[in-house]
């Protein structure tokens, strides 16, 4: 019988830890390296260009790595006729990084796959994995999906940055709205939905909520898809549909632990929207997502799920519509005097609402970008979420009984102060902390 040769025990104990617990090992060293000498894209660009034909794992690490400092939330592999592109979304937009050969594309995507515990002999069917490195003492995790492409399958690697579990006072909220969202987290029962579209912060805002509100004496539970962040002193559930526990069953069994608070990461069907209300209405504060263009619309979308109107102005307690824009970069940005032009369009869209910048126009400046090393030649870092806040009392409850269309609940709810998200971004912009264009490509124009 023929022998082989036993791979080195360093290999094979690295391989078993991947498989145990879903997590690759990057040396202390490297991350050392990288963290010293890539600070910007063009610096990852070149040191990634510079990766030979045998540093799959060495370019894997530094790309994850590179991603966290960068601030990255996704990198996306992606095969094309002439190549492979990979590319890094940045505050919410892509840039491209580096075209990979082909034989190192299907290397890297074994690697990936084998790491994040999905079948390597899989190519033409959707997979789902995930997998977890250590940052120094923090551990982040990744998710991976990858999906049949005309040439290939394309890879995207999401890394759940750990530092964007923010207190709620960080999120971008105005004071005055900042106060209501804490009268409202004192209320022993009722719904809190975030509502917008995807990526647009919402997981994000509801954690801030959860930090919020953590205290010895309130029970906390979470059935989340997947679970993406780990907060201590809360039960997380994660939903297996193959193994038959959805949002739907999930929801069922938490109601029986006798939990103060509940987070239903999001309501995609009739079963779930119905338990998350009957919750609500029986003496539970819970916590979930929608996904609609704005606040109003998420009584519309309740309501097409089978909720009945009665119980959707009872269960409802706050919506909150969001987006995400870009902050201007401290380092480059100037402001200067803003036009006739910009002024009317602000003020138009401002109109009803107190803004005392504007009462001297003269003196209004605006932010103009220019690009640095600091922002990667873009003129923004970082994002700042605009909000709608649409509050459900008793004058909207009663709206809400003739079954309004989505546009007049929305006039409704303006009437009675809720402030739309472009008008929360036009008040960010004459605070100085993102501009006009970017707003607009964010919210469109606005809405009334």
């Amino acid at each position: 019988m023929p022998s082989y040769p036993n791979p080195p025990q360093e290999e094979t104990e690295e391989k078993t830890r991947t498989q145990l617990t879903g997590q690759t090992q990057i040396p202390l060293p490297l991350i050392e390296e990288v963290r010293a000498n890539v600070q910007t894209l063009a610096q990852l660009k070149e040191r990634l260009a510079g990766i030979g034909p045998d540093g799959v794992t060495n370019f894997l690490h530094t790309l994850l790595v590179a991603s966290l400092l960068l601030d990255a939330s996704d990198a996306h592999i992606e095969p094309e006729k002439d190549g492979v592109q990979l590319r890094l979304r940045i505050d919410g937009l892509l840039h491209d990084l580096i075209k990979l050969s082909l034989p190192f594309y299907k290397t890297l995507l074994s690697r990936i796959k084998l790491t994040a515990q999905i079948k390597l002999n899989v190519p033409d069917k959707p997979q789902d994995g995930r997998f977890s490195f250590l940052l120094e003492e923090t551990a982040v995790e990744v998710r991976v999906a990858t999906l049949p492409a005309e040439y290939g399958e394309a890879v995207v690697l999401r890394v759940l940055n750990p530092k964007n579990l923010i207190a709620v006072s960080e999120l971008g909220l105005r004071p005055e709205i900042l106060q209501v969202l804490r009268e409202e987290l004192k209320k022993p029962n009722g719904m809190i939905v975030a509502t917008g579209p995807t990526g647009c912060g919402k997981t994000t805002t509801l954690y801030a909520f959860l930090k919020e509100m953590q205290k010895p004496e309130i029970k906390v539970i979470t059935i989340e898809d997947p679970i993406e962040y780990h907060l201590e002193g809360v039960s997380q559930t994660q939903v297996h549909p193959e193994k038959g526990y959805d949002f739907a069953t999930g929801l069922q069994a938490i109601v029986r632990q006798d939990p103060d608070v509940i987070l239903v990461g999001e309501i995609r069907d009739k079963a779930t929207a119905q338990i998350a209300i009957q919750a609500a209405l029986t003496g539970h504060l819970v916590f979930s997502t929608l996904h609609t263009n704005d606040a109003p619309g998420t009584v519309s979308r309740l309501a097409s799920l089978g909720a009945k109107p009665v119980n959707i102005g009872s269960a409802l307690n706050v919506i909150i519509g969001q987006r995400l824009v870009r902050k201007v970069c401290s380092r480059c940005t100037t402001f200067t005097q803003a036009t006739t032009a910009e002024i009317a369009q602000i003020k138009k869209g401002l109109q009803g609402i107190k803004a005392p910048e504007l009462s001297s126009p003269t003196t209004v400046k605006l932010a103009r970008i220019h690009g640095c090393n600091e922002c990667n030649e873009t003129g923004y870092k970082g994002r700042i979420g605009l909000f709608e806040v649409m509050l459900v009392n008793g004058d909207t409850e009663e709206f809400i009984l003739q079954k309004p269309a989505v546009s007049a609940l929305r006039k409704f709810a303006i009437a009675k102060g809720m402030t739309s998200v472009y008008q929360d971004g036009l008040l960010k912009i004459i605070r100085g902390l993102t501009t006009l264009e970017e707003v607009v490509r964010t919210t469109g124009k606005e809405k009334s």
